[in-house]
């Protein structure tokens, strides 16, 4: 699942985003991107890229998280989609959905609806990669959606197992009983540091 609202490429298979110049190394809320628009602008980020590299001899200026400008010499550059098409020859089964959420808001009902519909049909021991550009607010909501997911596939699975075989007790099956000592778990008490 990659959350990111931002298109991506690889240059010397380093990532680099499209950013606007305010939102470097910031939470950029870039407005209503969806899944199509996503896919727009990274084939013309890419497009862009070639192009500015090659009108600078075979150069390429970023700016990186710390807004430290610098040039990169580009001897291989390449979108998002077609490092994931490479690596579907070598992981047979995988899929790549794009789901671009916003950082700060709720995701969209329609988010949650595409999440669930890339999982539909997989296994219960299917992982589940989620990509966003720092790993917190969408990185969170896209496992939330999916642990969600597994959890209810789990549970169907569980009572489909338990109804094949007749006459079941279930309190036989329930294996909870451990008691968490409040004394040894900091965590719990809430001291954090």
């Amino acid at each position: 699942l990659n959350l990111r609202q931002e298109p991506d490429v690889y240059v010397n298979g380093d990532p680099i985003c499209a950013r606007p110049p305010n939102k470097i190394g910031e939470y950029a809320e870039l407005g209503n991107v969806t899944r199509d628009s996503a896919k727009a602008d990274e084939v013309e980020f890419l497009r862009v890229c070639k192009k500015r590299a090659e009108d600078n001899g075979g150069k390429l200026k970023v700016v990186d998280i710390n807004k430290k400008e610098s040039e990169l010499e580009v001897k291989d550059i390449t979108s998002l989609s077609a490092v994931i098409e490479g690596l579907k020859a070598k992981f047979a089964g995988l899929v790549h959905m794009r789901v671009p959420v916003c950082n700060s808001a709720a995701p969209l009902e329609a988010d949650f609806d595409v999440i669930c519909n890339t999982l539909l049909g997989t296994n219960i021991n299917t992982p589940i990669i989620v990509s966003d550009q720092v790993g917190l607010s969408r990185a969170t909501t896209g496992c939330v959606i999916a642990c969600l997911f597994k959890e209810f596939q789990i549970s169907a699975s569980f009572e489909g197992l338990v109804e094949t075989v007749p006459g079941m007790n279930l309190g036989l099956l329930k294996m909870d009983t451990y008691k968490m000592d409040m004394s040894k778990d900091a965590l719990f008490r809430g001291e954090f540091e």
